[in-house]
């Protein structure tokens, strides 16, 4: 009989990394720290890279009707005007998949149900994690559990990271991001603006529903956001101005700067607990998809549970390093104050070789 296997975290990846697990006949349990599963949070885009995975998970019908396909994303000016335009068909066609944006708590519902409720135990916040012959676990309210292998998907501040992994270094990028949902008929295609230190993006993730983020390089009160985004498009203040203030999260953009050890014997860390990045490629919830499946791969050659965690450490590296880092300094370049050097990016970008651009797509929607 096979060892259960405990997911500490029960957001996108570790719902995905349990549903591959039990597809391979393998016991899992999930330890959640809310006290309930509920649709919470904002949309998310999951990009090519993802779907082919949720495709191969028997979950690419449900996500596509519960969601909203992208075709075209842009990156444009304040009035709209084009900066980079990226024709998403030629990858549609390669893959199979679209990309498709979903409102957050959709896709966990979806995961969840695919998952099973049972496996799932709420309220289970960790509040310490030790190492003897087995693994303690310590919750806060008071509960313990042992176990023989452990799954870190507790996020950026991740409590097994922090207790078992001596690199810990949560950078601060230095800008600040609102996040919200409205109704609203817009195009559907994904869409961001960049200003002068601050950008605006959108996109639709159902008939009526739009998504849409806006980041500054200082922190700014919700109610001033019409004011903060004046000189930008009529179709952003009136988004903003559709979206009830209850409706909007608010927080800082944090990333982990790229640790070097994923795994120790039976634990292992995947998504942000081990490759947070900043959101300017929207790929966060994408890699820890990929870990999922990296980790399926690997215990499809019949590989031991030790070994196999050490060779999804040597695997998904080096794409992971490489998404944070690309993400950070994009982020710095969209956030360009000197109207000058504004000036000058947007010209670089315009008359940037379509290959060139294309490379890092192809990149990032490879599925190694």
């Amino acid at each position: 009989m096979s060892e259960t296997i405990h997911i500490i975290g029960a957001g996108i990846g570790g719902l995905t990394t349990a549903l591959t697990l039990q597809k391979r006949g393998l016991d899992v349990i999930l330890y959640e720290s809310s006290s309930e599963i509920k649709p919470v949070g904002a949309g998310i885009i999951l990009a090519s890279n993802a779907m082919q995975i949720f495709d191969k998970l028997g979950l690419k019908d449900k996500i596509e009707k519960a969601g909203n396909r992208i075709s075209v994303m842009k990156i444009t000016d304040e009035q709209f005007n084009p900066i980079s335009v990226v024709n998403l068909s030629e990858y549609e066609q390669k893959y199979g998949v679209s990309n498709i944006a979903i409102h957050r708590g959709e896709l966990q519902r979806i995961l969840v149900n695919e998952v099973g409720f049972e496996h799932i135990k709420l309220s289970k916040r960790l509040s310490k994690i030790e190492k003897t012959e087995l693994f303690k676990l310590t919750f806060e309210d008071k509960t313990t559990a042992e176990c023989k292998i452990v799954i870190g998907a507790d996020g950026i501040k991740s409590v097994v990271r922090n207790q078992l992994f001596n690199e810990n270094t949560i950078r601060n990028a230095h800008q600040y991001c609102w996040r919200g949902i409205c109704e609203m008929n817009l195009p559907e295609n994904y869409h961001e603006a960049w200003g002068k230190g601050k950008r605006f993006g959108f996109v639709k993730i159902s008939k009526n529903k739009v998504y849409w983020y806006a980041l500054t390089n200082m922190p700014v009160e919700i109610e001033n956001l019409p004011e903060i985004f004046k000189n930008f498009h009529a179709d952003i203040l009136k988004i903003i101005s559709k979206t009830s203030k209850e409706q909007i999260i608010t927080s800082e953009i944090l990333d982990l700067k790229p640790i070097k050890k994923w795994q120790s014997k039976n634990v292992c860390l995947i998504g942000d607990a081990v490759h947070a990045t900043t959101p300017n490629l929207g790929q966060g919830a994408c890699q820890a998809i990929e870990d999922a499946y990296a980790i399926g791969q690997i215990l499809d050659k019949g590989i031991s549970i030790e070994n196999t965690f050490k060779e999804y450490e040597t695997n998904r590296k080096k794409k992971a390093h490489y998404i944070v880092k690309t993400s950070w300094t994009l982020g710095k370049l969209a956030h360009i104050e000197n109207n000058l050097v504004i000036k000058l990016r947007n010209f670089i970008m315009k008359n940037t070789p379509k290959f060139l651009s294309k490379k890092q797509t192809d990149k990032i929607f490879e599925v190694e």
